[in-house]
């Protein structure tokens, strides 16, 4: 009996949700008193940065190096986990509850005839077969514990939610034939436009956020210094990006990306209950706004009523002057 993770990568750099997921499974596995935790790799990962997998408690990985993999098809890549689960007795699955993740889970409990629980949010209970694991439910509002009692069992983490610690393991990397080839590629991708120098918001521990309040988007300027400071991702709220002033992959909120960041700065945004959807389960959120009734206040741990084209400049400036002296 073994746990399995699916390693997350972008043109074979390992992303955080995979070290997320592999000591999360480490703790499942002492847990349910599982021998081992296995990882999947699919696609082109150095040996060396799948062993350090190890850190994190994965005792081995299995890598398919199939060409085929190295374009994303939420098919294929279901059909090898499905191989891999099968071929080491998989008890548990772990995958993060992301854009892949979304897109493998649901498939592969059809496969693997598994009970499936998505955006966990703490460690299972586990007893004798049966797992109960937590979600947050209505919109951040309230929390439901659902117990999965198949032989297999399938759980997608939500990203920032369980802590990487890391230790000194190394992971045995081991050849696998998944068996799929071409003629399971049911996507043909025309076109692969990727951003470069940013921070994946799903990724980012530090967020700085915008709204209406801005203006326009001419005054973006402050927002994207303030995040460069801070080494933060930048976000904005739904009506920001329906009228164009920030790409739609900046928007976070119910119908945007839920993000968990250990800060959220949210500028302009009023704290709407979809937007709060979105980052509710931010470890800390600040909130600047002139205006003193703005509902996001109810929700920050800290808050600045102010003019952000005054604050913000202001608090960039004491940002840099704090960082040049403890350099």
């Amino acid at each position: 009996m073994s746990v399995l993770i699916y390693v997350n990568h972008i043109n074979g750099n390992i992303k955080k949700s995979t070290f997320e997921t592999a000591c999360y499974a480490h703790r499942v596995a002492q847990l349910a008193g599982a021998a081992e935790v296995v990882a999947l790799s699919l696609g082109t990962v150095s040996e060396t940065d799948l062993a350090a997998l190890g850190n994190c408690g994965v005792n081995r990985v299995l890598s398919d190096t199939n060409p085929v993999f190295n374009r994303f098809d939420s098919g294929v890549h279901t059909k090898a986990l499905a191989a891999a689960a099968k071929a080491v007795n998989a008890s548990v699955v772990v995958l993060s509850h992301n854009s892949s993740g979304k897109a493998i889970a649901p498939r592969l409990s059809v496969r693997l005839q598994a009970g499936l629980v998505s955006a966990a949010t703490e460690l299972p209970q586990v007893n004798g077969n049966v797992f109960t694991v937590r979600k947050s439910v209505f919109s951040g509002k309230a929390f439901a514990d659902y117990s999965i009692i198949t032989p297999v069992k399938i759980i997608s983490l939500n990203p920032n939610s369980y802590p990487v610690t890391r230790g000194n393991g190394t992971a045995a990397v081991e050849s696998f034939n998944s068996g799929v080839s071409t003629a399971d590629v049911k996507i043909k991708v025309l076109e692969t436009k990727s951003l470069s120098d940013t921070i994946p918001l799903p990724e980012a521990e530090l967020v700085v956020s915008a709204g209406r309040g801005m203006k326009g988007p001419e005054n973006w300027g402050m927002i994207e210094e303030l995040a460069s400071v801070l080494g933060a991702a930048t976000a904005c709220s739904r009506p920001v990006a329906d009228v164009h002033w920030r790409p739609h992959h900046e928007h976070v909120g119910q119908t945007g990306i839920t993000i968990r960041p250990n800060l959220y700065i949210a500028i302009g945004i009023s704290g709407a209950i979809q937007h709060l959807a979105g980052v509710s389960n931010s470890k800390v959120i600040v909130v600047i706004n002139k205006d003193a009734e703005a509902p996001f206040f109810k929700a920050a741990d800290y808050g600045i009523i102010g003019d952000a084209f005054e604050v913000i400049p202001k608090l960039t400036q004491a940002l840099k002057e704090f960082k040049s002296q403890n350099a």
